[in-house]
């Protein structure tokens, strides 16, 4: 019987490149989690209410992201709000802009109707929470 032959140079490169890959994806999948991407452990909707600022601020027929907050507030009427979590219910990612009128998840590319919170484009398949909203001497409070 032949003594074992050593391994070639090109079948341990190709192991180091396959380890070396695996700890990559490991890092890429930590990143996913919600406390990696969403700032900790914050609630996805406010435990308390929260002044955003000036009604008037909030476009007709738009919306405004108060990514900080975590929240995207529309405006469907003329003195009519609506309010939603901004944080993706695919991961928790905050959702870092609008976009022809769908909040966008820069995550993994989830939109969402800013108008209705609905899921348009996954991954994420889950609405965004709503959250109360109203108006008091001119400024939003949600929560």
């Amino acid at each position: 019987m032949p003594a074992p032959q050593p391994a070639a140079r090109r079948t341990v490169l190709k192991g180091a490149a396959a380890l070396a890959g695996a700890a990559g994806a490991g890092v890429t999948l930590a990143a996913c989690s919600t406390a990696a991407t969403s700032g900790g452990n914050t609630p996805a909707t406010p435990t308390a209410p929260v002044e955003l600022g000036a009604a008037a601020e909030v476009p007709v027929g738009g919306a405004k992201l108060y990514r900080e907050r975590k929240l995207i507030v529309s405006c469907p009427a003329e003195g009519r709000y609506t309010a939603f979590s901004a944080q993706c219910t695919h991961a928790g990612c905050v959702l870092d802009k609008i976009v022809e009128g769908e909040g966008n998840c820069p995550c993994h590319g989830s939109r969402f109707d800013v108008a209705t919170g609905k899921a348009v484009k996954g991954p994420a398949t889950d609405p965004l929470p709503a959250v109360p909203v109203k108006v008091e001497n001119g400024k939003l409070i949600a929560g």
